[in-house]
């Protein structure tokens, strides 16, 4: 299988959670660092866009860097009050591979065969859903990397996306859909976790 990369979306103030979630532990590792460790294997590089606090951001990722054997770069987004989508063309910027994953670093609970199996399909968009519900991460090919660089700031991901015919994956994870955006989701993540086996 070809060399994949993957860009991971940490440069957000975390407002509705009430703290900092990329650093909140989740057993004995923080969020950010479940959600990169998922693609060790798959991919040979993860590039973690940060923005909001990028300097604990740097200093998590300098910690974890000798843990995985895949390369872990941290790239600042100075525009990332812009919103999410100026973090997505900051981490393409840095993309290299014919193939790519995006993920937002608050999905921490996805199975590493559900990466694997997305890994594995064809097409320019591919997407895991459970129970018929899209989730993260999705694939993407260098075709939509090069329509991401090209966007004018008006632009979202959902817009460049719906003029491609999207693979949706029915996995059996619900990980691809939790993500934590308030302490309730962060409650629920925990108690999911705790019960893995």
């Amino acid at each position: 299988m070809e060399a994949m990369e993957a860009i991971i979306l940490a440069a957000g103030y975390s407002s509705r959670a009430r703290d900092f979630k990329m650093t909140l532990k989740l057993g004995t590792k923080t969020v950010l660092e479940h959600t990169i460790s998922k693609f060790e294997g798959i991919c040979k590089r993860v590039i973690v866009v940060s923005g909001f606090q990028w300097e604990r951001i740097q200093e998590a990722i300098t910690k974890m860097q000798n843990s995985y054997d895949m390369e872990i770069v941290c790239v600042v987004n100075p525009s990332f009050d812009e919103g999410m989508f100026s973090s997505v063309q900051r981490g393409c910027s840095e993309v290299g591979a014919c193939s790519f994953f995006v993920t937002p670093g608050d999905c921490p609970l996805v199975h590493k065969e559900t990466i694997w199996k997305l890994a594995g399909a064809p097409g320019n968009v591919v997407i895991p859903s459970f129970q018929r519900k899209g989730g993260h991460p999705i694939k993407l090919t260098g075709e939509i990397k090069k329509r991401i660089a090209e966007a004018g700031v008006d632009a979202t991901l959902r817009k460049i996306l719906q003029d491609y015919e999207k693979n949706y994956m029915n996995i059996d994870d619900p990980g691809v859909l939790m993500d934590l955006d308030t302490p309730e989701d962060f409650m629920q993540a925990t108690e999911y976790y705790n019960e893995l086996p």
